[in-house]
């Protein structure tokens, strides 16, 4: 990606090399990742699967340790995607009559308190609607690489847009239809709509790139094979018959790989907000 000279956004919050609660707490290493990531990986709220952040650790944030300039360096990229959403989703919601509310972004090591709950980052990166942010452990791009084979900084902005797509989500009052919705039916049935759910984040991601590279010509060669790779590579059959050697349909919430670089790419190909109506979709 062309990123030399971008801006970074200062809606950026960095929490990493802190303790939570006066203690370090670890990453659950690639097997916990594998497991966690079917849960919840590229997802909303991750409340559903997390308890309350005071009832699991509670205590003051410890002071930073020092950080990596590799790390450093994620993180700023981080920022600068962050930055460029900024950029995309305003205008885009306006005719809408709907304001853009720029989301916040928490950088972690390891584990984090959220609005949502506790996590680790095991768990991969998530949204938490309860206080509008995105978080993120920027190790997570590593393994991304190394154990999913989606390497590449069009890939890890791919999951940064993903997030983002569930806070437009949010904004539009979807993210809270699909919550009632899901309240009042069947476990498969919940689950096709976080599906759905799930599939218009990734569209929404393709809208943001589609924008980002016609008015600002972001993406290089080989970019967009990044972004569909990324997709694959955490579609709901390829983790799950990595984590436990078969497929199940029924429990999937975020989409097969078939289907989120489907939607993904009807993002990237059209830009268009109509285009990304999964709800409808048969």
């Amino acid at each position: 990606m062309k990123l030399g000279g971008r801006r970074t956004s200062s809606n950026v919050e960095d929490r990493r090399g802190r303790s939570v609660g006066g203690k370090a707490v670890a990453g659950g290493g690639i097997a916990t990742l594998v497991i966690a990531v079917v849960v919840m990986l590229l997802g909303g709220d991750p409340s559903q699967v997390m308890g309350p952040a005071a009832d699991t650790m509670p205590g003051p944030m410890g002071p930073a340790e020092p950080r990596p300039a590799a790390e450093d360096a994620l993180a700023n990229f981080a920022s600068v995607i962050l930055a460029d959403t900024e950029d995309t989703w305003p205008d885009l919601l306006s005719p809408l009559g709907v304001r853009y509310q720029e989301p916040g972004m928490v950088l972690f090591t390891g584990a984090v308190d959220s609005g949502c709950g506790f996590a680790q980052s095991a768990m991969g990166p998530f949204y938490c609607p309860a206080d509008q942010r995105v978080y993120l452990d920027v190790g997570f791009f590593g393994e991304l690489e190394r154990e999913f084979q989606a390497p590449g900084d069009f890939a890890a902005a791919y999951v940064i847009a993903h997030e983002v797509g569930h806070h437009v989500q949010t904004l539009l009052g979807i993210s809270a239809r699909v919550d009632a919705a899901r309240r009042s039916v069947s476990e498969v049935e919940a689950n096709a709509l976080s599906v759905r759910q799930e599939l218009q984040a990734d569209c929404f991601a393709g809208i943001w790139a589609h924008h980002a590279q016609v008015e600002r010509q972001l993406l290089e060669a080989g970019d967009v094979e990044e972004g569909l790779r990324a997709a694959a590579a955490i579609g709901d059959d390829t983790l799950q018959r990595r984590a436990q050697g078969r497929v199940v349909p029924e429990s999937f919430t975020h989409g097969s790989a078939e289907q989120r670089v489907a939607w993904f790419k009807r993002g990237l190909d059209t830009g268009s907000l109509k285009a990304c109506d999964t709800f409808g979709a048969e």
